[in-house]
């Protein structure tokens, strides 16, 4: 009589190859595609994205208005603000990938993260603002860094704690150019610009409610232009 024959158990090596394949399944269904940012702006209130850029705004620039510590991160498709309550510590052109669930906060887009799911990358990228017209500061840009210039049409108006306003026109159309308190802007100097000078602006493409507007970061995000000779 023949002894009873049992099926070969398969080799080592391949029961590993399976092993680590279902590991890899597994950690695959607890995460998310990495979105571009205009695909993911895209996508409904509530939806759970995961995207990746650049920082162009530093983290708590403006919470004087915005009321949290968040950042806007952009890619080569677009650019949006992430809200958060604690202050990371990174700069302008970090590179990070975060995980969050878009809102809107008076209809300005934006992605609700914790730090938890916000990941540091190596290396750094600045990005460079997009030349846009005043009157083209729009949905289409919004959240991007964009660089408007134009004169002055109404002067300095006091809004505190939240920010400052004023308005320039390239003759394009007016938009509102936003400078929050917490950006580290001098008041009196703003206070100082008058209806007619020329201006250039870099800043993030905001909005508020209905009011497109640009938001600068710094005080050297705002520059007088010399009047041609």
């Amino acid at each position: 009589m023949n002894p009873t024959s049992f099926p070969s158990s398969p080799p080592l090596s391949s029961r590993s190859t399976l092993t680590v394949l279902g590991a890899f399944v597994l950690a695959l269904a607890g995460c998310h595609p990495v979105l571009s940012i205009e695909d993911a702006r895209s996508r409904s209130n509530g939806s759970e994205v995961t995207v990746e850029g650049s920082v162009t705004v530093a983290p708590g620039t403006f919470s004087s208005a915005l009321g949290d510590e968040g950042f806007a991160i952009q890619d080569d498709t677009g650019g949006i603000y992430v809200k958060l309550e604690e202050k990371l510590p990174f700069s302008l052109g970090a590179r990070v990938r975060v995980t969050g669930t878009l809102d809107e906060q008076n209809r300005l887009r934006i992605l609700k993260s914790v730090p938890e799911d916000v990941d540091l990358k190596s290396g750094t990228e600045q990005v460079s603002p997009k030349g846009v017209t005043t009157g083209g500061v729009s949905e289409s840009v919004e959240g991007q860094l964009i660089r408007v210039s134009g004169a002055i049409t109404q002067a300095f108006q006091d809004d505190s704690p939240y920010g400052y306003k004023l308005y320039i026109d390239d003759g394009t159309g007016e938009v509102q150019v936003f400078v929050h308190v917490s950006a580290g802007f001098d008041k009196a100097a703003l206070q100082a610009l008058t209806v007619g000078q020329s201006i250039a602006v870099v800043g993030l493409a905001a909005q508020y409610e209905a009011t497109y507007e640009v938001a600068p970061r710094m005080p050297s995000d705002l520059s007088v232009q010399n009047a041609a000779p």
